[in-house]
């Protein structure tokens, strides 16, 4: 893992923070909504599947984010160390791209409990997202 500044992680990981939980709020909201469309089928469970691993994903974001601002405070005390400044920037990053990942899936086939062509326009939608946060987390965007 590079070393970074902690005035950078900090700043990052207040940003991951508040995207999370704006992300999260929109993923439960969407959970919410698929749940009480009593919608039956393996689509619609495989949609809210991902639409709960998002949600869950993005409050563990939010919980690390906040973690690592707090363990990289200049007042932090010295036990806090850097072993768990590392483990909550790894769960940070993993908890981030989960989140959106499953977010993305679970757009992509909630539209397929409604018609075939709903689905498919579902699930290219959300394809290119994949295609470009990927592009994004490889550094090639």
């Amino acid at each position: 893992m590079e070393a970074l500044s902690p005035a950078y992680l900090t700043s990052l990981a207040a940003q991951l923070g508040s995207l999370s939980a704006f992300l999260g709020g929109f993923a439960a909201t969407f959970l919410g909504t698929l749940l009480a469309s009593r919608i039956e089928g393996k689509i619609a469970s495989l949609s809210i599947g991902f639409a709960v691993g998002s949600s869950v994903s993005f409050i563990v974001c939010v919980v690390a984010s906040t973690a690592l601002v707090t363990l990289l405070h200049p007042d932090a005390p010295i036990a806090a160390g850097e072993v768990a400044a590392g483990q909550a920037r790894v769960l940070l990053a993993l908890s981030f791209f989960l989140g959106l990942y499953a977010l993305l899936v679970s757009l992509a086939l909630s539209g397929w409990t409604r018609s075939r062509g709903t689905g498919l326009a579902t699930s290219v939608i959300a394809s290119i997202g994949i295609v470009l946060v990927t592009m994004m987390v490889a550094g090639g965007g």
